[in-house]
């Protein structure tokens, strides 16, 4: 349960209450006088149950204020979305879920290339990871068990105990850099996979160990590296020196899932023509492609100008893309908001978007993509911002790129009207 989750329940039995207080009514003190008059008493009893009502919609008014305002200066933004979510557009009564299963089933895929690059995956958001948590993630079709050791590191290992092939981390129990198998309490070393201990014997064989993975901590995050013949990692996540030291601070992040292969999306990045039409129309006009051109949303509109720019060795699995954006409002180009993005592709799941503003600061929002199984992407954009800066505007800005990319995400995997169920 997260922070703004326990705020909203703390906040109803708060309002509950706030509402019982303002309907109890005091017993009146006894009088020796008879009021006779049944008009004058249902009047005075319908002026206090109004008077009372009134204090009781503007506390929970308030109250409600008060948890948006919380929310909206003090806590992280955090939309995630189900894989059916974003890209696909339900009709005939369907569900989005069953679109999205007819698209996949129905897909042409001809020949393919890898469909898992090598190189560094997200798995989780380090606040994600307490001491003492164990975790459930796929990653390139295999379950694989996240554990953060009481020495403070995280570890990455196969989800199957080798023994009988129980889940790690539906159970298991972390025992100091160990995992402790629910099944039957093996316990696997995080550095190196082997069983440390079996409670029923006090030989452990050489052979009880599981397939550990590579795995760092960098920038707020845990990423895992995959090698498809197993080889160390080619290359590093570079740190962000503002996240390490605080001056950047955790605002948000967002998640979706793109019915594609890896490859489509940074491609679809380096598409520069389709910034100055599918991402025309200003934000406003949502991700319904068939609206976004809408007459009405024509006050607002986006211009872009971008251009690549490959790196030489040993960056050569690094790219960057100098984007300036600016805003039109009414055919007046407001040119405080211009906003200037660097945006640096490393390897295959990881970019780095940093935002420079001449009044509204600067930041980066890291965008991952982690291939779960065949054609199918998890999508995540984490945002760091200047700590001195008000959280609504770093918020805006993740706001505004989700639902870019959401656009894309439709324009890429929409379902005709004509399809079958």
């Amino acid at each position: 349960m997260n922070q703004n989750q326990y705020v909203r329940m703390l906040a109803v039995p708060a309002g509950l209450a706030l509402c019982a207080l303002f309907f109890i009514q005091a017993e009146d003190p006894p009088s020796a006088q008879v009021v006779t008059d049944h008009s004058i008493w249902f009047k005075k009893v319908l002026r206090g149950a109004l008077m009372r009502l009134g204090m009781c919609v503007i506390a929970c008014v308030s109250l409600y204020l008060l948890v948006a305002t919380y929310e909206l200066f003090c806590s992280p933004m955090e939309l995630l979305r189900a894989p059916e979510d974003v890209g696909y557009i339900a009709d005939d009564g369907r569900s989005k879920a069953r679109t999205a299963n007819a698209v996949r089933r129905r897909r042409k895929t001809g020949d393919l290339p890898p469909i898992y690059p090598n190189g560094w995956y997200r798995v989780l958001d380090s606040h994600m990871l307490g001491r003492g948590d164990v975790r459930d993630v796929t990653m390139v079709g295999v379950k694989l068990v996240v554990f953060r050791g009481e020495d403070g590191k995280a570890y990455v290992l196969d989800a199957y105990c080798p023994h009988l092939g129980a889940n790690l981390a539906v159970g298991g129990r972390v025992v100091g850099i160990c995992i402790e198998c629910p099944f039957h309490g093996w316990q696997f070393r995080g550095d190196n996979g082997k069983c440390e201990r079996i409670p029923y014997t006090e030989k452990v064989p050489d052979i009880a160990k599981t397939n550990i993975w590579p795995s760092c901590e960098i920038n707020g995050q845990i990423l895992v590296w995959f090698h498809c013949d197993g080889e160390d990692p080619q290359y590093n996540i570079p740190e962000q020196e503002e996240i390490t030291k605080g001056e950047w601070v955790y605002r948000g992040r967002t998640e979706h899932f793109v019915n594609a292969h890896i490859q489509e999306i940074p491609e679809n990045a380096a598409d520069l023509s389709h910034l100055t039409h599918l991402h025309k129309p200003g934000i406003v006009s949502g991700v319904d492609l068939r609206y976004t051109y809408s007459k009405a949303w024509e006050f607002v509109r986006h211009d872009w100008e971008a251009q690549w720019e490959a790196e030489s060795a040993p960056n050569n699995h690094c790219s960057q893309m100098l984007v300036k954006h600016c805003l039109y409002l009414f055919g007046y180009h407001l040119r405080v908001l211009d906003l200037h993005i660097v945006a640096r592709q490393i390897g295959p799941g990881v970019v780095f978007l940093h935002f420079k503003h001449s009044f509204l600061g600067s930041g980066v929002i890291m965008q991952s993509v982690t291939p779960v199984e065949p054609l199918l992407q998890c999508v995540t954009h984490t945002m760091f911002y200047q700590s001195n800066i008000p959280a609504p505007v770093p918020k805006f800005i993740l706001k505004g790129e989700s639902i870019q990319e959401y656009q894309s995400a439709c324009a890429q995997l929409s379902e005709p009207r004509t399809a079958a169920p």
